[in-house]
């Protein structure tokens, strides 16, 4: 439920980060070059600066597939002397969700320095001696090491808006002390997340932004300019899994980027030419094909090239499809195995964003029995088939008659 406050979002959001500098001895600011974290990073320098906590850490981790743009923008703020810069370009293994034959792309590798879409830059930090290449793992190796023996917070610019797993997770649980919008990175070493700004509109940010008259990265520009709606725009590394529609306008916007990309990584121009129909679950099941679980079992046979991954999705299959078997969530989540397959997503990210919807949870507690009024919202009980509605309103009622 959401509860509205005589309150701003910018106020509060200052009002967030100012109580995060009051608790924490160390607060790093994440970086991505995209509009939410430019303007959580101003907000952070304006707390900071009335606490006389500068300079302020700044963290960005390049995954070197990245918009020319947005490079271009790190270095201007990276030279701003009220900010201790941890931008790192070493050696890392990220999804290549370009390809369904090269999973990993393996990004600053010496070995094809040639190949690099974009050279190290001097400031930028080279080594990586966090004990981990893997990308997913990545971040929290880092905060372990370089803030070891420091209570940390690591202050980063999601919002609930974007998805409904974001607004489930950040209104739920409290992740330190009474604060929900966050959660914890190492509890050992006392390191937490926080989105101070998890309650903007999209509107809020660019009406903050032009408001104070904050620089922003310019592949947003090339973005409008090419037809991209306000709220659809997205900056980040250009082939993971939830940001591979980039590549489409990677050619239109930065063509020597794009050129670039085609020679790095692979896959990358059969997207251009197939968009994104190949990479996403069909609206409708194939003709030859009985039901959407024979499909997906068909795509992992055919597709998945490799046999340790083939067997990781299996298990995921098999721990999951005995909770999901009434017919109408039955058929969603077979669609989010074969979204998964097609992008080649083996760090199963879709699966668990299914699984913290609202809906998805909404039928998990009715399979556990745990049955109240709450669980036939009429925005989650399309999930359920008629048989199961009739059977919850008896355990709710004692009767299968009709909500009000």
């Amino acid at each position: 439920m959401r509860i509205y406050r005589n309150k701003n979002v910018k106020d509060a959001a200052i009002e967030r980060i100012n109580y995060l500098f009051d608790e924490f001895e160390n607060v790093v600011v994440g970086f991505s070059g995209g509009k939410d974290s430019t303007t959580v990073l101003n907000l952070a320098l304006k707390v900071a600066e009335e606490k006389n906590r500068l300079p302020l850490s700044v963290l960005w981790i390049d995954q070197e597939a990245e918009w020319q743009g947005t490079v271009d923008y790190a270095k201007k703020v990276f030279q701003d002397k009220r900010i201790k810069p941890y931008w790192f370009q070493m050696p890392m293994v990220i999804t290549n969700n370009a390809s369904s034959y090269h999973r990993f792309s393996y990004c600053w590798n010496e070995k094809e320095k040639d190949k690099w879409i974009h050279p190290q830059d001097e400031m930028s930090l080279k080594e990586n001696k966090y004990g981990t290449e893997r990308f997913h793992n990545l971040f929290e190796k880092i905060f372990a090491v370089e803030f070891k023996n420091q209570k940390s917070c690591y202050l980063a610019g999601v919002r609930t808006e974007e998805s409904p797993k974001r607004f489930v997770a950040l209104t739920n649980v409290a992740a330190y002390k009474w604060i929900t919008w966050g959660k914890v990175l190492n509890k050992k070493y006392e390191h937490y997340t926080f989105y101070p700004i998890y309650d903007w509109s999209y509107t809020d940010v660019w009406k903050y932004i032009n408001e104070n008259g904050i620089e922003y990265n310019k592949v947003y520009d090339g973005m409008y300019r090419h037809g991209v709606t306000v709220q659809n725009m997205r900056i980040s590394n250009l082939h993971h899994e939830t940001a591979i529609q980039a590549l489409l306008l990677v050619q239109e916007i930065e063509p020597q980027t794009w050129n670039k990309i085609v020679d790095r990584i692979d896959g990358a121009s059969s997207i251009k030419h197939i968009k994104l129909n190949s990479f996403t679950c069909p609206k409708e099941l194939p003709y030859m094909f009985a039901d959407w679980e024979e499909y997906a079992y068909y795509l992992a046979e055919n597709i998945i090239q490799e046999d340790k991954y083939r067997k990781q999705l299996f298990s995921k299959i098999e721990a999951k499809k005995g909770i999901y078997i009434g017919d109408n969530i039955k058929h969603k989540f077979w669609k989010e195995i074969i979204n998964t397959i097609l992008s080649s997503d083996f760090d199963f990210t879709k699966i668990a964003n299914f699984e913290i919807r609202p809906e998805s949870y909404c039928y998990r507690r009715y399979r556990k029995g745990d049955i109240d009024k709450d669980i036939l919202n009429p925005k989650y009980i399309k999930v359920f088939t008629e048989e199961e509605i009739n059977d919850i309103k008896q355990k709710i009622y004692g009767t299968d008659k009709a909500i009000n």
